[in-house]
């Protein structure tokens, strides 16, 4: 199967990049783009293979942005460029007549012809489909109903990711009911008011849950790159992304689809959710995408269910201690990054996400 897609340069001059050349350790190379978008590798030559293991090394220890190759390369190696990882390639030589022959236009190249297996190919056309069948049939479902159709769907792939914030235990309650057994996965990023942990084991006690695994950051990455326990104040990105992002990449293998606490009324890039997702490698389950957020209110009461410690001090949402303050907006994550542009953490990032989408459609 031969697919040729062509990358608009405004797809890339778009992003922020950072560049590395090939010389650049990995420890080095990973430090420099985390929390980027965009990087590129420079290759001083066509017969520097640095490169290419350099692209490796940096997918397989978790960066997720765009990858792309720049420098003395030769059109021959456009497949080894996408095995090592990258999305896409600006040689020196771009007037070069050899690289129209590869089927891609201009100098920006994304895949190379047949370089992703044909499995990938059915797996991603597959989730796309029940994806869209789902959303036909479970639009205007209830939650629960969501619920039930996920497990019965994905059951043995399917986790569920919680917070253990201000929302969480209706999405909890309804799991322990109908499926205590799917594993929780929560995401401790050492920076949690002690208020969310007591919460946190206290809901695990009442629900009885079952499988509640705790995601930790990386304690290399840690030392090297939050030594004075400050990088959420120099860079808020790059610590999310240590203690968040990479975390929840390393805990997800093994599992095709994960549940979600996202609804419409959270804003932002949340208010076109459906209750199926398929983001470019998973499914996403999010059964109160479409619940007002009256009607999620009066659900979580008519579960009799705790309220989290700090909700009484005024906080619409609760996240890592440093970036998280009461606030009295119309917003229920007000207060998140007080001060701010910032909405998501990360994990849910949308350009991050868009990438992956449209990357996947390629192939399918």
């Amino acid at each position: 199967m031969t697919i040729n897609v062509a990358l608009k340069p405004s797809d890339l001059d778009t992003a922020e990049r950072v560049e590395i050349d090939t010389a650049t350790s990995p420890d080095e190379a990973l430090e420099a783009v985390t929390g980027q978008d965009a990087v590129d590798i420079r290759f001083a030559s066509f017969k520097d293979g640095r490169g290419f293991s350099l692209a490796a090394v940096l997918r397989a220890r978790g960066y997720a942005g765009q990858l792309r190759a720049v420098g003395d390369l030769l059109p021959d190696q456009i497949d080894h460029l996408t095995r090592s990882g990258f999305d896409a390639v600006t040689p020196d030589k771009a007037d070069d007549p050899r690289w129209q022959r590869t089927g891609f236009s201009h100098a920006y190249q994304p895949d190379a012809a047949g370089a992703a297996p044909a499995y990938r190919q059915r797996t991603f056309a597959a989730r796309k489909a029940k994806v869209d069948a789902l959303n036909q049939r479970y639009r205007d479902a209830s939650p629960d109903e969501i619920l039930a159709a996920a497990q019965a769907e994905f059951r043995g792939r399917i986790a569920m990711l919680s917070s253990f914030g201000t929302e969480s235990a209706a999405g909890l309650a309804l799991l322990a009911r109908s499926a205590p057994d799917t594993p929780v996965l929560f995401l401790d990023t050492k920076r949690h008011f002690a208020q969310t942990l007591s919460y946190r084991d206290a809901l695990i006690e009442t629900l009885g849950l079952k499988q509640v695994k705790i995601l930790e950051p990386d304690p290399a990455d840690e030392s090297k790159l939050d030594a004075d326990n400050r990088l959420y104040q120099r860079d808020s990105l790059a610590c999310c992304d240590i203690r968040k992002v990479k975390p929840l990449a390393r805990g997800l293998n093994g599992y095709d689809v994960l549940i979600t606490g996202r609804k419409r009324y959270h804003g932002g890039d949340r208010t076109r959710l459906d209750p199926f997702e398929f983001d470019g490698e998973r499914i996403k389950v999010n059964p109160f995408a479409s619940l007002s957020e009256q009607a999620f209110a009066a659900l979580f009461r008519s579960l009799d269910l705790p309220a989290h410690p700090l909700v009484a001090q005024g906080y619409p949402s609760v996240g890592c201690w440093p970036c998280t303050a009461p606030a009295e907006g119309n917003s229920t994550r007000d207060g998140r990054w007080a001060g701010s542009d910032r909405t998501e953490c990360g994990i849910f990032d949308s350009a991050r996400t868009t990438r992956a989408r449209q990357a996947s459609y390629r192939l399918i």
